[in-house]
């Protein structure tokens, strides 16, 4: 079934004073969608976030945003630092969400009242109502302030860089109580993000925006590509792996090996990622191009010895594999072999008298 559309820009060129920060912007956006704006830093998100929000009307081209019209979006935008220290309750802070519609009423109704709690209660900070807000840790304010938003029951929530200043605990919480809205209220998320790996997690569409354009508009296995992620962000050292959605640093200088991990199963990531970090260039194998080793391997290792998913090994691999070791000399047993298809290079290898390692042993080291 179709949902209604509740954003929609058509070449839209937003800014100030003529002067366009983001230009040709062009994507919709329907109820209950999840979108996540993601670029670098000055790329022009939160301009886009006052732009839906009505605050800068576009320089050029349409916004249509019928829950604007009708006062039906929530916002939390960045916080700075006069507003995290701001003096006064929470319960007053969450009631200031109803500000906008009370005209010129002075004071909150019965009704404002007991919405108030009861977000507060949806929230998780009903029993810190009488605290003062800057007392409060960066997650809990952020929660607070959720609060405020959806005190008028929005169609359409916005967020600016909701996740700065929070620890990971509180990031968890506050993705984890947006996505609940949008599935099960059927409200819009518009939220900017630095944190690519999140939006991939949690947004079902992604907006990027570099220099002053809009780079792409999808879901988020079309636009979190590689290539296109090494794009947006200028990379020339490091990864970005779309699949585990994961930014990894630099392989070790240097194209000869000097270990072998024998590896498979996911027991070959922690390794792989410490050689890295001591600059130790390494080869691993054997490994199925299905097997999150693989994954890690492809970008971090020196040489890579593998196969087909679901292939066995024939002898010429394994003859490749030997020989790898061997110009290695030195060999790191990431895991069980037995659990791999590493068994009979194990084997080969202590027989050959070559070194092996066990890297399960705290605190190993080359």
């Amino acid at each position: 079934m179709d949902r209604d559309i509740l954003l929609a820009c058509r070449d839209a060129s937003l800014g100030y004073e003529h002067r366009a920060l983001l230009e040709h912007l062009t994507f919709t956006v329907r109820a209950g969608d999840y979108l996540c704006v993601v670029g670098e830093n000055g790329s022009g998100k939160s301009t886009l976030m006052k732009s839906l929000l009505g605050l800068l009307p576009p320089l050029a081209g349409t916004i249509d945003c019928p829950a604007q019209r009708a006062g039906a979006i929530g916002y939390l935008p960045q916080q700075t630092s006069a507003q995290r220290d701001f003096p006064a309750t929470v319960s007053e802070v969450v009631l200031s969400g109803f500000a906008n519609k009370r005209g010129l009423h002075f004071f909150y109704s019965a009704a404002e009242k007991s919405a108030a709690l009861m977000n507060m209660g949806k929230l998780g900070v009903l029993e810190l109502q009488n605290r003062c807000y800057r007392e409060l840790s960066g997650g809990q304010q952020q929660r607070v302030l959720l609060a405020r938003a959806i005190a008028q029951q929005p169609e359409m929530i916005l967020l600016d860089e909701p996740t700065s200043f929070l620890d990971v605990r509180h990031k968890l919480d506050l993705l984890t109580i947006l996505t609940r809205m949008a599935r099960k209220k059927n409200i819009t998320v518009i939220m900017s993000l630095h944190e690519i790996d999140l939006a991939e997690k949690v947004a079902d569409r992604i907006l990027t925006v570099k220099g002053d354009t809009q780079f792409g508009f999808g879901a988020p296995g079309e636009v979190f590509e590689e290539q296109a992620i090494r794009k947006l962000y200028d990379i020339e050292d490091g990864y970005f792996d779309p699949l585990f959605g994961s930014i990894e640093l630099k392989k070790p200088a240097g194209d000869t090996p000097e270990v072998f991990v024998l590896a498979g199963a996911g027991t070959g990531i922690s390794v792989y990622r410490k050689l890295q970090r001591e600059n130790v260039p390494f080869a691993t194998g054997v490994l199925y191009e299905n097997d999150v080793d693989y994954r890690l391997a492809r970008l971090l290792a020196a040489e890579t010895v593998s196969v087909p998913a679901f292939a066995a090994p024939d002898d010429a691999v394994y003859e490749k594999a030997f020989e790898t070791m061997r110009r290695c000399g030195r060999i790191l047993l990431a895991g069980d072999a037995a659990r791999t298809p590493n068994a009979p290079l194990l084997a080969r290898a202590k027989a050959a008298g070559l070194a092996v390692l066990d890297a399960k042993t705290e605190g190993w080291t080359l």
